[in-house]
């Protein structure tokens, strides 16, 4: 009796271990049509004039293709880093095949593409995949204004 009892402590305690890991990693990069980027990043029809970002902290978009492989690569860095900087900075993602309207206005031609938003100022756009590390930087710099780690 006393086996199984430690046994059902043991399978309880690794279960809660598991759930707690689960816990962690539910953040998930949101997908956005045309009308989630209106809401969220920025509404053109009502400022076709300047840049004014609709968030209320800086962001970043990822445009990408289901086909593409370099696309592949780049989505699990962006959840990562979706996790690492959780309540910093939000992390979008955008089908270029879905939402063609916003693909022709920020010109996409190769994918992926990344824009970088940050609470002031005018966005910027890296095309092709890079390393975690990278566009970590790239967060804390200028999505952040930290100063370059040395």
């Amino acid at each position: 009796m006393k086996k199984v009892i430690g046994i059902l402590i043991v399978v309880l305690f690794l279960g809660s271990i598991n759930l707690m890991a689960q816990d962690k990693a539910k953040i998930v990069v949101e997908a956005l049509t045309v009308e989630g980027f209106k809401e969220k990043v920025y509404n053109w029809e009502e400022n076709p004039e300047k840049w004014v970002f609709e968030g209320n902290e800086p962001c970043v978009i990822d445009f990408y293709a289901d086909w593409c492989r370099p696309c592949k690569m780049v989505a699990p860095i962006m959840e990562e880093l979706a996790n690492d900087y959780e309540g910093k900075i939000k992390i979008y993602k955008v089908n270029t095949d879905k939402n063609k309207e916003l693909s022709r206005l920020f010109e996409i031609r190769s994918i992926p593409s990344i824009l970088f938003v940050p609470m002031d100022g005018e966005p910027q756009m890296t095309k092709g995949a890079m390393k975690k590390a990278d566009y970590a930087k790239i967060f804390d710099e200028f999505l952040l204004g930290e100063k370059p780690k040395k």
